[in-house]
C-alpha cells in the first residue's frame, strides 16, 4: 500500500503537439470517413430491416393460411362424422320403426337377426346392430351366435330408460362385450303401445373406423386429428392409440377452446398428451355432441417459412458483405492518415503503460506484492521531511516471522514462500490509511511506515497485526504455538525543523526493539516506552 505522496510519476514524455497544416487536412477529412461509413450503416440497416419485416410478414401469412385450411379439414372432418353418425342413425330409425309396427312380442326374432346381420355386412360405418329388452337382455344381435349378457348398466341404456325422448342418442365410448374393442354406441328408446319403457335399439361403431376415415387427410409429420364427446371424453385422436381413447381432457386445448369461442374456432396451443405446439382449428358436429377437432404443429407449418427465411438471410448476408468490402475500399485510403495516428497513439500508451509497470516493479517485492526496501528508504526519507514540516511523529513498526528458518526446513522454500505472503497480506489488511506504507524489508523481516502516529497509536497497529497473523492460523510445527507468529518492535521519532537526524535511527532502533522482543519469547509487541515488552505468549521462545 504507497503512500499518495509517495507515488513515482508515470508520465515519461510530454504529448506531441501536431502540425496544424496536418490538423487542418485530418479535419476536411474525418467528415468524409464518418459521411461514409453512415451511408454504409444506414443502408444496410434498411436492408436488413426490409428484409426482417419480409421475414415477418411471410410468417404470419403462413400461419393465417394454416388457420383456413386447418378450419376447412375440421369442417371436412365434421361433415365425414355427421355422415358417419346419421348413416347409424337411419338403420336404426329403420329398426325402431319395424319393431314398433311388429311389436317385440310378435316380432319373428331369427328374421329380425337375419336382418341385423344382412345390414351389417352391407353398411360399412356399424361394427354389430342389438336389441334389448326393458331389463336388459339381449332379444336379437347381428352376432352369429347370442351372448348371455346383460346391458342394462350400460350409460345409454340407463339414459333411454329415465328419458322419454326417442331421439338418437351417441353415448360415451365403450369396450365391446363381445368383441373387446372400443365401440362408439348409437342407441334409440324403444317404447310400449302404452309409451312405457320396452327397451333399446344399439348400433356400434368401431373407433377405430375413424382411423380409415380421418388417415387420409394430410396433418404433417406432428399433425393429429382429435374425436371427443361433449363431456370431454376423447372417443379417437390420430395417431391412434386406444390406451387413449375415453380419457379425460376436459382440461385439454379443445376443450378450453370450446368452452370459451362455442361451437367453431381456431388457436395455437399445446397438447393435453405430447406438450407440442400445435395450431388446432375444431368444430361441433350439428345435432351430435360430439366435437372434431385437427391440428397441425407449428414446427411443421414453419418449416418451409424458416427454408425461405434462411436462404433469404443468406443472400442478405452476401450482400451486406459485399457492401461492407466495397465501401471498405472506398474510405480505406482516406483513413490510413487517422489509422497511423492511432496507432501511434496506441503505442505511446502502451510505452506509457510499460514505464508504469517497470515503475511498480522498481517499487514492490515481486514476491509478496507489497513494496520492496527500495520503495520504504524513500518513503522513509519523505516521511522524515513532512514530519519535520508537520511537526508530526514518525512511527516505526519493525517485525519478524518467528522461527521462519525451521518452517523452511520443515515444509520447504515453496510454503515458506506461501507463508510470507498470507503474512503480507495480513499486514495489508490490518493498515486503515491509505498513508501507512507495509515494506518487505528482507528475508522474513518486514517494516510498517506510520506517519503522523503516536507510539501508542502504532503499538496498537503493531498488536493488531500480531493478532492478525495468528487469525490466519498458519499450520508451523516448529513453533512452540503450533501456528506461524511474528515479533514486532515499534519505534516513534519526532524530528525537529533544521535538525539534521538520520532517519535510519528510526529503523535502528525498531531493529533493537525487535531484538528486545524475540529474546523475551517471541510473539509479542516491544515499544520504546516499555521496561518489559507489551504482550508476551504463554509459549516459550
Amino acid at each position: 500500500m504507497l503512500p499518495a505522496s509517495g507515488t513515482p510519476p508515470t508520465d515519461m514524455a510530454p504529448s506531441p503537439h501536431p502540425d496544424p497544416h496536418i490538423s487542418r487536412l485530418a479535419a476536411k477529412k474525418r467528415p468524409a470517413v464518418r459521411y461514409a461509413i453512415a451511408f454504409l450503416a444506414v443502408f444496410c440497416a434498411l436492408l436488413v430491416v426490409i428484409a426482417a419485416w419480409d421475414a415477418w410478414s411471410a410468417r404470419r401469412a403462413r400461419l393465417a393460411d394454416t388457420v383456413a385450411s386447418t378450419s376447412n379439414v375440421a369442417l371436412a372432418l365434421a361433415a365425414q362424422g355427421e355422415s358417419t353418425i346419421r348413416v347409424v342413425d337411419t338403420v336404426l330409425a329403420g329398426l325402431v320403426e319395424r319393431i314398433d309396427h311388429d311389436g317385440l312380442d310378435r316380432i319373428d326374432l331369427a328374421r329380425l337377426e337375419r336382418h341385423l346381420r344382412d345390414t351389417v355386412a352391407e353398411v360399412k360405418e356399424l361394427h354389430g346392430l342389438f336389441v334389448y329388452g326393458a331389463d336388459g337382455s339381449w332379444i336379437a344381435t347381428s352376432l352369429e351366435r347370442r351372448m348371455q349378457h346383460n346391458n342394462s348398466d350400460r350409460a345409454y341404456f340407463h339414459y333411454h330408460r329415465t328419458h322419454k325422448d326417442r331421439k338418437v342418442h351417441v353415448g360415451l365410448p365403450v369396450r365391446s362385450r363381445s368383441s373387446g374393442v372400443w365401440i362408439l354406441p348409437v342407441s334409440r328408446r324403444l317404447d310400449n303401445p302404452d309409451g312405457s319403457f320396452a327397451g333399446v335399439v344399439l348400433g356400434t361403431i368401431r373407433v377405430d373406423y375413424f382411423s380409415e376415415l380421418y388417415e387420409r387427410f394430410d396433418t404433417g409429420r406432428s399433425g393429429t386429428i382429435v374425436l371427443l364427446h361433449d363431456s370431454g371424453v376423447l372417443i379417437y385422436r390420430h395417431p391412434f392409440n386406444p390406451l387413449q381413447v375415453g380419457n379425460d381432457v376436459t382440461k385439454g386445448p379443445i376443450m378450453e377452446m370450446y368452452r370459451r369461442h362455442g361451437p367453431v374456432g381456431s388457436a395455437m396451443m399445446r397438447s393435453y398428451f405430447d406438450k407440442v405446439e400445435r395450431q388446432y382449428s375444431y368444430r361441433h358436429l350439428d345435432g351430435f355432441p360430439l366435437i372434431v377437432s385437427t391440428a397441425q404443429s407449428k414446427q411443421d407449418i414453419l418449416a418451409p417459412w424458416w427454408q425461405s427465411t434462411l436462404t433469404l438471410g443468406a443472400v442478405i448476408v452476401v450482400v451486406l458483405v459485399l457492401l461492407v468490402g466495397f465501401g471498405s475500399r472506398l474510405v480505406r485510403q482516406i483513413m490510413i492518415r487517422d489509422r497511423l495516428e492511432e496507432e501511434l497513439t496506441s503505442a505511446r500508451a502502451a510505452l506509457q503503460e510499460d514505464n508504469r509497470e517497470l515503475a511498480r516493479m522498481a517499487d514492490h517485492d515481486g514476491m509478496t506484492g507489497i513494496a520492496n526496501r527500495r520503495r520504504f528508504e524513500e518513503a522513509l526519507a519523505q516521511e522524515r521531511s513532512r514530519a519535520m514540516r508537520t511537526a508530526q511523529p514518525l512511527s516505526l513498526v519493525m517485525l519478524d516471522v518467528d522461527f521462519f528458518k525451521k518452517f523452511n526446513d520443515t515444509y520447504g522454500h515453496v510454503a515458506g514462500d506461501d507463508c510470507l505472503r498470507r503474512v503480507a497480506t495480513a499486514i495489508g489488511d490490518s493498515l486503515a490509511r491509505p498513508s501507512d506504507l507495509a515494506a518487505r524489508y528482507g528475508g522474513e523481516e518486514f517494516v510498517v511506515l506510520l506517519p503522523a502516529t503516536h507510539a501508542r497509536g502504532a503499538q496498537r497497529v503493531a498488536e493488531r497485526i500480531r493478532e492478525a497473523v495468528m487469525a490466519a492460523a498458519i499450520p508451523h510445527a516448529g513453533n512452540p504455538a503450533g501456528i506461524v507468529t511474528i515479533s514486532a518492535g515499534v519505534s516513534s521519532m519526532r524530528f525537529t525543523p533544521g535538525e539534521d537526524a538520520d532517519p535510519t535511527l528510526l529503523v535502528e532502533r525498531a531493529d533493537a526493539l525487535l531484538y528486545r522482543a524475540k529474546q523475551a519469547g517471541r510473539n509479542q509487541v516491544c515499544g520504546e516506552a516499555e521496561a518489559q515488552p507489551a504482550h508476551a505468549s504463554s509459549a516459550g521462545s
